[in-house]
C-alpha cells in the first residue's frame, strides 16, 4: 500500500502530554480492512444496506491513515482563539472582494434559492465564503482517509465518524461517485458548504435539476443546498439575526453566554438589564452573548436565525464571522459607501 505509516517515526516526532494522548490514538494499521473494529463496520454495509463485502473491503484497504488528521482534530480553531483573533481570519476584504464577485457570478441562481428557500443570498454566500473561500479551498485530504482514520483511530469519537463512513458509503453508491475521488476537509466534510456525509444524504439537492447531487463541483446544487440547510434548520424569512447588546446598570451578566439557543425573550433580557441597540419584537427568543474582541469585550444579543447559523457549525465565533461577512459582502455588492 502507498505511503504505509510508520509508527516509529511518529513516535519520534511526538513529545509532551497532548502528543501522548494523540499517540494513544495514532494509526497503527496500514489496512482498515484488517482493523478489529472493521469487521462489524463490513457486516454493517453487508447486511444493513446490501453492499457487496468485497467491495466494502476493497475501500478499507486503500483508505490511508492520516497522522495530520489526528493532529488537526485536537486544536480546533474556536477552542483556541479569542473572537478578536478569529474575525480576523474570516473578515479580510479579500474574502469580502472575491464574495461579491462569487454573488454576481451566480446572481440569478442565489435570488432562486432566496426566492424558494427564504434564506438571504447574502447569507449563502457568506456562509460558502467562510467554509471553503467560495469554492477555492475545499479541502485537500481524501474524504475516505479522513472518515477511515477519525473511525477506526480517534477512540473519543470514532463511533460518529464510523456513522459518517457507512453514510459516505451510502453517498458515493447513491451518486455514483468514485469513493477515493472526493477529497474534503480532515473531519470529512465536502464541497463549496463543506457537509459531512449524513448531511450531504439529508439535505443536499439537485438545484439545477441535471439528476445528480453534486455540491463537490456545481456551485448551482451547493447554493441550493446550503439554502435548503438553513430552511430545514428553522430558518425564519425576515427575521433578524443579531443586535448589538446594551447593558444597563443592573445588567445581570450570569445570562451571557448561558448557550446558544436562545431561551429567554427579548423583553425577559431587557427586564434582566440587558437591552437592544434595535428595536425588535419583545416576544422573540433570544440569547445574550459575550465575544472577546480586539477592543475589548462585546455584548450580543442572537436571536432565533443566528440560532440556525450555529446548527452549521456549534460555535458562536463561527455564527457571528459568517453573518457578518454576509453583511459586508451585501453592502460591496449593492455599492455601499464603506464596504
Amino acid at each position: 500500500m502507498k505511503n504505509q505509516y510508520k509508527l516509529t517515526t511518529k513516535i519520534k516526532q511526538l513529545c509532551g502530554g497532548v502528543a501522548t494522548a494523540l499517540l494513544l490514538a495514532s494509526p497503527s494499521i496500514a489496512d482498515y480492512s484488517a482493523h478489529p473494529g472493521s469487521e462489524a463496520f463490513i457486516k454493517t454495509m453487508v447486511e444493513k444496506h446490501n453492499f457487496d463485502r468485497d467491495w466494502v473491503i476493497g475501500v478499507l484497504k486503500q483508505a490511508e491513515p492520516k497522522q495530520s488528521i489526528l493532529d488537526a482534530m485536537s486544536r480546533p480553531a474556536e477552542s483556541v482563539m479569542t473572537w478578536g483573533r478569529y474575525r480576523k481570519i474570516f473578515i479580510q476584504d479579500s474574502r469580502v472582494d472575491q464574495g461579491a464577485e462569487f454573488w454576481r457570478e451566480h446572481r440569478a441562481t442565489l435570488a432562486r434559492a432566496e426566492r424558494e428557500y427564504g434564506v438571504p443570498a447574502s447569507m449563502i454566500v457568506g456562509i460558502i465564503g467562510v467554509e471553503t473561500r467560495y469554492g477555492r479551498n475545499k479541502g485537500s485530504y481524501r474524504v475516505v482517509d479522513a472518515l477511515a482514520t477519525l473511525g477506526f483511530d480517534f477512540p473519543r469519537r470514532s463511533s460518529f465518524f464510523l456513522g459518517q463512513l457507512e453514510e459516505y458509503m451510502l453517498m458515493v453508491r447513491e451518486q455514483s461517485f468514485d469513493p477515493f475521488d472526493l477529497k474534503g476537509s480532515y473531519a470529512g466534510a465536502m464541497g463549496f458548504g463543506q457537509f459531512i456525509p449524513s448531511s450531504y444524504r439529508a439535505y443536499a439537492v439537485d438545484f439545477d435539476g441535471d439528476g445528480k447531487i453534486d455540491i463537490v463541483n456545481n456551485p448551482v446544487d451547493a447554493i441550493g443546498s446550503v439554502a435548503n440547510y438553513f430552511k430545514r434548520h428553522g430558518w425564519r424569512a425576515g427575521e433578524p439575526v443579531v443586535s448589538g447588546a446594551v447593558l444597563k446598570e443592573n445588567a445581570d451578566t450570569s445570562l451571557f453566554n448561558a448557550g446558544l439557543k436562545p431561551t429567554k425573550t427579548v423583553l425577559e433580557l431587557s427586564k434582566a438589564g440587558i437591552g437592544s441597540d434595535r428595536a425588535l419584537p419583545p416576544e422573540l427568543k433570544a440569547t445574550a452573548m459575550k465575544l472577546d474582541g480586539d477592543e475589548g469585550d462585546e455584548y450580543w444579543i442572537g436571536l432565533k436565525n443566528f440560532y440556525v447559523i450555529t446548527r452549521y457549525n456549534h460555535s458562536a465565533m463561527y455564527a457571528m464571522a459568517a453573518y457578518q461577512l454576509s453583511q459586508l459582502i451585501e453592502a460591496k455588492v449593492n455599492g455601499v459607501a464603506g464596504s
